[in-house]
């Protein structure tokens, strides 16, 4: 008996291992099945499932940041009771996959994806019991196809539980990133950034490969080089900043390749601060350029609404005394100055406590943007004579006293914040360079670019004597006021359609609701300037209650959602429009494609949207027609696999008239749409 039951355990034993593993779901690009780590569960004890996936040669998947394209595996859980609980998908360290100019970050040959459940408390022993998932994951390699699977795993449910697989799923849980063991802090300034991690272990020789991979896309630049340098207690990579503000701390794992070849993974939280690369230049080209480029940016359109009022004022400096001119060129200069080392000293600050903040960063705030579209609209109002701040202008006033000297520093004070959605030459490499510097360095630069915007009033200030040559004042000033109105009604309605772009329709109409309340406090204002005392205090009232009641809007302006992607060239893709093109005889383009598919974006950067080929289909009259397969329109899906596709992209070239249309390679080059082109005109 005592052998037949020892046969009878053996004999079973590979059935309940078998219970513990789906039945695999297989597609001639990978293999994938669910596994538990466990043929029998306990009441209440955790036990791990893993989603293993084995790739076809040339394949791969990706990790929870894809990189440049992708999307990483999901699954979801049906419990066959309440009471179940599920942590979040583990994913093992991934590796750096390119492909053309884009980095994704992923696996080949195989993965495998952990996931921990608790199953309730009140499970009785004896019970048996079934738990299905649904998991989708993307495979790609020329091309990019979703896949999806339905698993069902058998679990014995008994006092004590029963390990399964334990060899794979130790070989899983190597695979995971470990706490990191050092200390890692990071920076970025301007385009550079690092990243540096300190431990006593670290040294030349015992590194010999380091990557990183962040957490979130859009931190970094993907694709860009990883530059190692590694010096005893010290490692650090440089990192290039991508499209995104840098976060308030910088999460990801860490790969380090030792020097006898051995892989290991750490999960990576750093900190702000910490060294940057240094500045290539030296400190005093750093200054040439920087104050190279505030000269340069009294040029450019940012600040062309403050150089009306900078004209007016200079206008009337004609005949002033040499006193007076000096009086008002250092205020306005020193207003600039002031205002540009705020700016550096605020963006200094911000970075020390873990914010982004590049130059420029205050309009991307709508409340920010929406309050100095209502200051230009304002200045625009003065200027135009609804209301006066100080006394009128008149021929012959001198500028002499304290309301000018303030004017000109307040002047100079709105001329930086204006210009700094601007960037002049020399300025980003100034900015980017005065980022690296200690704080002191960092403040000079931006001292310089202030003089160097303040340079062609400051000269006049320093050559009194040049004010001479200035027209003298008159009545033709009243005339020019008014006319320089228009310049700040125009900023205000760039900075507007600036809004539109942030908050979309009801920011716009939010900012467009706050200008009419502003329009009001202006008129209030200007009336009670010109009324008795009564009427006056009413004014007043009139206009703090409008400009209170707009100052409330500000609240309101948040971040519009994001919008569906556009179409880059042509139109969306339907089957009618594609029809309705064909029966006028015109030559279409097809391209199916998707957010998440490599090949997709690159050959739309290298090949499709490329001047030669967008210039060759204008001169032949195609019409483009771009189906976006990214949520798996089942349309879309129809044209695929009527071509026998199930995946993107697919590229159509249909010709002129009736004809069938050309399949073209999923792989493009301009070479390639070039030649199709030529080959689907009608002979002449």
């Amino acid at each position: 008996m005592a052998r037949l039951l020892l046969l009878l355990a053996l004999w079973l034993a590979p059935l309940a291992v078998q219970a513990s593993e789906s039945a695999p779901v297989t597609s001639p690009r990978a293999t994938v099945t669910l596994l538990a780590d466990r043929s029998a569960i306990a009441p209440g004890e955790p036990f791990r499932l893993m989603l293993h996936q084995a790739l076809a040669p040339g394949w791969h998947t990706y990790w929870r940041n894809a990189g440049d394209a992708g999307a990483p595996p999901e699954i979801t859980l049906e419990w066959p009771q309440e009471g179940w609980q599920a942590g979040e998908l583990q994913f093992p360290a991934p590796s750096r996959i390119p492909f053309g100019p884009l980095m994704n970050f992923g696996y080949k040959g195989e993965a495998a994806f952990l996931l921990t459940v608790t199953p309730p408390a009140s499970l009785r022993p004896g019970d048996y019991l079934t738990l299905t998932a649904d998991a989708t994951w993307l495979v790609c390699a020329d091309i990019c196809i979703p896949e999806e699977g339905r698993f069902t795993i058998g679990l014995d449910v008994a006092a004590r539980a029963t390990p399964a697989h334990a060899a794979r799923f130790m070989a899983a849980e190597a695979a995971l990133p470990r706490a990191a063991p050092f200390e890692a802090r990071f920076a970025f300034a301007g385009p550079q950034g690092r990243l540096t991690l300190g431990s006593p272990s670290f040294s030349a020789a015992a590194v010999r490969e380091a990557s990183f991979f962040p957490d979130d896309s859009g931190v970094m630049d993907h694709a860009a080089p990883q530059r190692l340098a590694v010096r005893d207690g010290e490692l650090s990579l440089d990192l290039a900043r991508g499209p995104s503000e840098p976060p308030a701390r910088l999460t990801g794992v860490l790969t380090l390749t030792d020097a006898a070849g051995v892989r290991g993974a750490y999960l990576v939280d750093a900190a702000p601060g910490g060294p940057l690369p240094a500045s290539p230049l030296p400190l005093w080209q750093i200054l040439l350029f920087a104050a190279l480029g505030g000269l340069i940016l009294n040029l450019m359109p940012c600040v062309f609404p403050v150089l009306a009022m900078k004209a007016m004022a200079m206008a009337q400096l004609g005949g002033a005394a040499r006193g007076a001119i000096r009086a008002e060129a250092a205020s306005y200069t020193a207003g600039v100055v002031l205002a540009f080392l705020a700016v550096g000293g605020l963006m200094l600050g911000l970075r020390a406590a873990g914010a982004g903040a590049g130059w420029g960063f205050q309009f991307t705030y709508p409340a920010f943007v929406a309050g100095m579209a209502w200051l230009m609209l304002a200045v625009g109002l003065n200027l135009s004579g609804v209301f006066q701040i100080g006394g009128a202008i008149g021929a012959g006033q001198g500028l002499t006293g304290q309301g000018g000297h303030a004017g000109s520093f307040f002047t100079g004070v709105l001329a930086v914040v204006v210009a700094t959605p601007c960037t002049a030459p020399f300025m980003a490499t100034a900015i980017g360079a005065a980022l690296v510097l200690p704080p002191t360095a960092t403040l000079a630069v931006f001292g310089a670019m202030g003089l160097g915007l303040a340079l062609p009033y400051a000269l006049l200030g320093l050559f009194p004597a040049a004010g001479r040559f200035l027209p003298r004042p008159g009545a033709w000033m009243e005339r020019l006021r008014q006319f320089l109105a228009f310049p700040m009604y125009g900023a205000a309605a760039w900075l507007v359609w600036v809004l539109a772009q942030q908050s979309g329709p009801d920011g716009v109409l939010a900012a467009l609701v706050g200008a009419v309340l502003i329009a009001l406090a202006a008129w209030a204002w200007g009336i009670a300037q010109q009324s008795g005392r009564t009427p006056r205090r009413l004014g007043e009232a009139l206009a703090l209650a409008a400009i209170m009641a707009a100052l409330a809007l500000l609240p309101m302006l948040g971040t519009a959602p994001p919008a569906s992607a556009a179409i880059a060239q042509g139109e969306a893709w339907s089957a009618p429009r594609l029809a309705e093109l064909r029966a006028e005889g015109k030559p279409v383009f097809v391209n199916l494609t998707a957010a998440w598919c490599i090949s997709c974006k690159v050959n739309e950067r290298v090949a499709i949207h490329t001047e030669a080929v967008q210039s060759a289909f204008a001169a032949a009259g195609v019409a483009q027609l771009t189906g976006d397969w990214t949520r798996g329109d089942a349309a879309i899906t129809a044209l695929l696999r009527a071509h026998g596709r199930d995946g993107v992209p697919l590229y159509l070239l249909y010709p002129a008239g009736q004809g069938a249309p050309a399949i073209l390679p999923q792989i493009l080059t301009e070479g390639i749409l070039l030649s199709a082109l030529r080959a689907s005109a009608p002979a002449q």
